[in-house]
């Protein structure tokens, strides 16, 4: 059995009967649950507890979801789950692009939102490393060097990164990823896992993550 009840987790939004119903299916579940009705308050939340995952909506007062998040990579990797009000690809997009590890759009179910959540905790913490030019990823202290120099990740980033270095040179197929990061109940598509590469790539720089197109990912073997 796993359990949930080491894990603490933000709620942002500034609509109190979402924040209470939300609150409410989650503390159901056995997790420590804060609530904040702002971006800033988010941001510096998270600064001081440090919580182990942020349900994060878009639209909010004082700054908004997006520039919450870009705020709270600076400083931590706790999983994110984003809330918007529009399907619309490009939000998704943005927020992919600024560190959320999944994304729902209201209005949604309360029980569907706690599947998710559940997927990102039960996410594999841990993987063989392996080092491949000028790339060290180091699974036990979660942390990755290029080039010498130390490369900031999300948990995500990191959690795809480790999947593809565990075998350096052999193609791992998107649903594979999709499966080991994200978890085997997540229904989503290969977007998400496009865009999450496209990010890490951007970080650690070209030739360590090759794309095997129709396929999936390798890392570069020589």
């Amino acid at each position: 059995m796993v359990s949930w009840m080491s894990h603490r987790i933000l709620v942002v939004d500034d609509e109190s009967p979402i924040l209470n119903l939300v609150r409410g299916y989650l503390e159901h579940e056995g997790w420590t649950v804060s609530t904040v009705g702002d971006g800033l308050a988010a941001v510096e939340h998270v600064r001081v507890e440090r919580p182990d995952l942020i349900v994060l909506d878009v639209m909010l007062p004082e700054i908004d979801g997006f520039e919450a998040l870009r705020r709270i990579r600076t400083f931590s990797d706790a999983y994110v789950l984003m809330l918007t009000a529009r399907a619309d690809e490009v939000d998704r997009i943005v927020g992919l692009s600024v560190g959320a590890d999944d994304y729902l759009v209201k209005p949604f179910s309360p029980r569907e939102l706690v599947a998710r959540v559940k997927a990102l905790l039960r996410r594999p913490r841990t993987a063989a490393g392996a080092p491949t030019c000028d790339l060290v990823v180091d699974p036990a202290r979660r942390s990755v060097t290029a080039h010498g120099a130390a490369v900031v990740l999300t948990a995500t980033e990191f959690d795809i990164l480790a999947a593809i270095a565990r075998d350096p040179g052999i193609v791992v197929p998107r649903g594979d990823l999709l499966e080991a990061v994200w978890g085997p109940e997540f229904v989503g598509d290969d977007h998400l896992v496009d865009v999450h590469v496209a990010n890490l790539r951007a970080k650690i720089g070209d030739g360590f993550v090759e794309t095997v197109r129709g396929i999936g990912y390798r890392l570069a073997s020589g």
